[in-house]
């Protein structure tokens, strides 16, 4: 049995999965103490202190009265990020409701993006959705704009540079940056640092699949050393929970969730994480951690680390320039974070969405050899197998 079928059956059957778990009882989410706060840092050079812990505004909230924003607001998460896109263009509408409710704008720090592909990249394109997401947020200003899920390193070249300071000077953002989760992040980071200025802040995915990534961590100190900010997503690092059950996480002190989040801010260099926290339950978890002074274990470093390698084959780090030249026009990261959206977030109705609205031919496999573009996946995933559960589950 190779280890690719050794770590999927053990996955699949339990083989052995007791001996994983740490010593000790699993402990539930414990509260945030009475009166606290998230603690915060500061945002690279910009001279704003942000919490460690940031509200992810993918959803619609409840435009009359969103608990989950109020409660988190009132634990110091006062950092919204949102999207041009996210929830078909309703998730700022009813942030804005929100921030109408706190009552003083400058007690919310409000980043927003836009994705810019196509005739949309231009420094026309930047400008009409700083004012687009302006009039969604019904704000006069952002404190932070993303150029979203970028690929290319012309999307903060000199021509937007320009334009991001002539926004600044209009009072339209406060910062600019952008955000990127493919796999060339590394590559768009390290060159956004030699830059020498211009690029306030990059939210990339960092979690605990990826401390072993030298060109990523090589990539974070050129970026610390610039003074960029550095935001983390996708801490979680989510697969199915049958599978992220795995392991049997076990710790006196924090759930897996917690201990996920905990693993991305023992690392210094990120000045903050963003969690798409869609319920209160999950702010007081996530707030509890943060104000946590406990520092995760080795042991618990280890469980992870474990947790990794045996669900690296069922999740995807999008790193597309690997295996999509092998694969005849394929969108196979797109495809496979689609099915994470329905398989680990429930957000089936999106996910469908957007499967469906790739170009057939970026989602047709049926007549194409898979065998090269899995045997380049660093994660083992059997492409073929995935690509066919995406269809089953977002076509239905």
């Amino acid at each position: 049995m190779d280890r690719r079928d050794f770590l999927k059956n053990t996955v699949a059957g339990g083989v052995g999965l007791g001996m994983l778990g740490a010593a000790g009882g699993a402990q539930a989410a414990q509260g945030p103490a009475p009166g606290g706060k998230v603690p915060r840092r500061q945002l690279g050079a910009t001279g704003a202190d942000v919490p460690i812990l940031l509200m992810g505004g993918t959803q619609k909230f409840d435009d009359r009265y969103d608990k989950t924003l109020h409660r988190a607001f009132e634990l110091g998460v006062d950092y919204i990020d949102t999207a041009r896109e996210y929830a078909q263009g309703q998730a700022q509408k009813t942030i804005g409701t929100f921030m109408k409710q706190v009552g003083d704008r400058k007690k919310m720090w409000v980043t927003s993006k836009a994705t810019l592909v196509g005739a949309d990249a231009t420094p026309e394109g930047f400008r009409t959705g700083v004012d687009q997401c302006l009039e969604g947020l019904e704000t006069d200003y952002l404190d932070m704009f993303f150029m979203h899920m970028i690929t290319d390193e012309r999307l903060f070249g000199p021509d937007f540079i320009r334009t991001s300071e002539e926004l600044k000077k209009a009072g339209k953002i406060r910062f600019f940056g952008f955000s990127c989760h493919d796999g060339n992040s590394a590559e768009l980071m390290a060159a956004a640092a030699k830059m020498g200025g211009g690029v306030d802040a990059i939210m990339f995915r960092y979690n605990f699949r990826e401390y072993g990534d030298v060109a990523l961590n090589k990539a974070i100190d050129a970026c610390k050393a610039a003074g960029i900010g550095l935001i983390a997503m996708k801490t979680q690092a989510s697969v199915p929970a049958d599978l992220d059950a795995v392991v049997e996480f076990r710790s006196q002190d924090f759930t897996l969730g917690q201990a996920k989040l905990k693993a991305v801010w023992a690392d210094e260099r990120i000045d903050a994480a963003v969690s798409a926290m869609t319920n209160v339950n999950l702010v007081t978890e996530n707030t509890a951690a943060a104000m946590s002074p406990v520092k995760l274990s080795m042991n618990e470093f280890m469980q992870l680390n474990r947790l990794a390698a045996l669900t690296a084959h069922a999740h995807c780090l999008g790193c597309k320039q690997r295996c999509e030249p092998r694969a005849n026009g394929l969108r196979i990261a797109d495809t496979l974070r689609y099915l994470m959206y329905h398989e680990c977030y429930g957000e089936t109705d999106e996910a469908r969405a957007l499967y469906r609205a790739l170009p057939r031919k970026a989602r047709d496999f049926k007549a194409i050899d898979l065998s090269e573009a899995t045997a380049a996946c660093p994660q083992g995933i059997r492409i073929a197998e995935r690509l066919a559960q995406a269809r089953h589950v977002l076509t239905a």
